[in-house]
């Protein structure tokens, strides 16, 4: 990548050391950039903390947890869509069985419902919490029951997305970390993004089991983890420069890796009136999971992951921004991260 001029890295870079000073987060890598250049890559604060602390680094490994979806799931989907494998008014019970079943306005989930998290889906059912076989398990999620009517509102849903993972792989007949390697993290040269990282690399923990040993290098999803498999949702580790890439090649003015066209389309606000603002698996702005600050255009997106991680760009301007915290290392619902992205986000507003 080349240097993009600095702006307000310096000062994003200060609200993160100060938080890591105040013990809100044990540590933060940041990169941030505009199109194919980097205004900075940097990490400050602790890996992991306890009786043998161990500091960051700029190649430290995240768990991205939800971040999966729009870097995993997401292309992998917006790939088939563009070569005429998927389309947005598909209707997922006539590709993928097991999903049909229930009631009748299950068989209207579409694509595009599953991708604006549209489809009447929950947000979540903890069977990880059952002790099941990961096959019994995958069969409750596609069985599971709609709680309300396709295309009708907004419900953010860990379901949808493992609906989209196990779509892929029914369409294609390979695994999901399989296509994420051919289609994104090969392309880009994303050469430290996987579901299985070696285990040789360096992780910031997460959440801490009942025993008291923190999360390194597992997956932290109850959910995934109980899939044993890539799953469309959550279990995907990654770094800052491998992200870095990822962001710069949706904000690029060229279409070698995805068409302009199909990135605008998915960046765009599809669900105004719903009860939320989506795009195609994005956050948009003023959804009520926005966390860009006040100065970020309209035509900017955003997501997050529940282990601290986020990621910000805007298409218009090529602005784009990498956070990751290992801030559930400390425990979660602390309430500490969302308005610390919202002013690391402003200080690096287009």
């Amino acid at each position: 990548m080349s240097t993009a001029p600095t702006t307000g890295f310096p000062a994003a870079m200060a609200l993160l050391r100060q938080a890591v000073d105040k013990g809100d987060i044990p540590g933060a890598v940041l990169a941030a950039g505009w199109g194919p250049g980097l205004e900075g890559l940097a990490g400050y604060g602790w890996a992991e903390l306890g009786a043998n602390p161990r500091p960051i680094s700029a190649g430290t490994v995240f768990d991205l947890a939800s971040l999966t979806k729009v870097v995993a799931t997401l292309p992998v989907v917006l790939h088939l869509l563009a070569s005429g494998r998927l389309a947005l008014d598909a209707k997922v019970v006539d590709l993928l069985p097991g999903f049909g079943g229930g009631s009748p306005e299950r068989s209207q989930v579409t694509v595009g419902h599953l991708l604006t998290h549209t489809a009447g889906l929950p947000a979540e059912r903890r069977y990880w919490r059952l002790g099941l076989a990961p096959e019994e398990t995958r069969r409750r999620f596609l069985a599971e029951p709609l709680v309300g009517s396709p295309g009708r509102r907004v419900v953010y849903s860990d379901i949808g997305f493992m609906v989209l993972g196990w779509l892929a792989e029914e369409v294609t007949g390979d695994d999901l970390g399989a296509l994420v390697a051919r289609w994104v993290t090969g392309p880009l040269q994303m050469g430290r993004t996987s579901f299985l990282p070696s285990q040789s690399q360096e992780f910031a923990a997460t959440e801490r089991r009942p025993d008291g040993r923190p999360r390194v290098g597992l997956v932290h999803d109850e959910n995934a983890e109980a899939l044993r498999a890539p799953s469309g949702h959550a279990g995907l580790f990654s770094v800052a420069e491998d992200l870095a890439l990822y962001l710069a090649a949706w904000t690029s003015p060229e279409g070698a890796w995805l068409p302009r066209a199909l990135r605008e389309e998915a960046t765009a606000d599809r669900t105004s009136g719903l009860d939320g603002h989506r795009g195609l698996g994005w956050v948009a702005r003023h959804d009520h999971f926005d966390r860009l600050g006040e100065r970020w255009p309209g035509t900017s997106v955003f997501h997050s992951g529940f282990t601290g991680t986020s990621l910000a760009m805007d298409m218009s301007s090529g602005r784009w921004v990498v956070m990751l915290t290992n801030e559930v290392h400390l425990g979660r619902d602390r309430g500490i991260l969302n308005p610390l992205r919202e002013a690391v986000h402003t200080a690096l507003a287009p």
